[in-house]
């Protein structure tokens, strides 16, 4: 009779599982080089930030995934269920985390986004061109990741955003005016984009009245309410506009900053 025992793939026993080859580096008699940790683990570490708790796991490539509201033992097991390698502790964060945290704006910090389909690395490309401060409908991102079409997809891509924070995803709004979903629920997204002086309630009065864009009758140009060069317009020369369309058969042309014709669904 067989009596060997046999260890379910991937569970805390199984030296190809995550668990199984934590348990395996930690049985070494010396230390694993850390140039071969990096390249079988990733590391997590536990950043101040804009939101309560967040956690970061980074690789060799850069940042690959961040959770807010999560304790430890939550952020892990989220990790592992979207990544198969092990996770283990950092003695700091990767450099540039914390900056970019803190100002909203991902600069040079490199991302780890592999693993994600063309269509996703896209929108998510297209997602963080958003400036500070400043918010896009879906359908805008889906214009600009080369899908005009695909607005819902990119809406589920953007709930798969692995990099939150660092890839903006709370600046991309409905395009009835309604902030709309968020990885970390909707409250979390208004206090985000009230903490980069988004003026939600002058954004909902304009959608009460069926304006979602706004053009200077100076220059003849018209953008996202939120754009810097909208926020500069005079009331007396300040024009509301339904969409793009309406805005340009009155003759006005779009913003080259904010790029408000990309707003139109297919």
């Amino acid at each position: 009779m067989n009596t060997r025992h046999h260890r379910r793939p991937g569970g805390p026993g199984d030296p190809g599982g995550p668990g199984g080859l934590e348990e395996a580096l930690a049985s070494l008699a010396t230390d694993a080089p850390p140039a071969l940790l990096d390249r079988v683990a990733a590391r997590r570490v536990r950043v101040p930030g804009p939101l309560e708790d967040v956690h970061v796991a980074f690789t060799g490539h850069g940042v690959a995934f961040l959770r807010a509201g999560m304790d430890e033992r939550a952020f892990t097991a989220a990790f592992r269920e979207r990544f198969a390698r092990p996770l283990l502790p950092a003695d700091r964060p990767p450099a540039g985390l914390e900056p970019a945290l803190r100002t909203g704006r991902a600069g040079a910090l490199r991302l780890d986004l592999r693993g994600l389909s063309a269509f996703e690395a896209a929108v998510l490309a297209a997602t963080a061109t958003i400036p500070r401060g400043q918010t896009r409908p879906y359908a805008w991102v889906a214009r600009q990741a080369g899908s005009p079409g695909a607005v819902r997809a990119a809406g589920s891509a953007l709930g798969r955003n692995p990099v939150p924070l660092l890839i903006p995803c709370h600046r991309v709004t409905r395009s009835d005016g309604t902030i709309g979903q968020y990885v970390f629920g909707a409250g979390a997204k208004e206090r985000l984009l009230r903490a980069e002086d988004v003026d939600l309630d002058a954004l909902a009065a304009l959608a009460r009245r069926g304006v979602h864009y706004l053009g200077s009758d100076t220059t003849g140009v018209y953008c996202h309410p939120t754009c810097a060069d909208a926020r500069r317009i005079t009331p007396a020369h300040r024009h509301g506009f339904r969409s793009p369309a309406a805005a340009e058969a009155a003759g006005y042309r779009p913003c080259l900053r904010c790029r408000p014709g990309l707003a139109t669904p297919a």
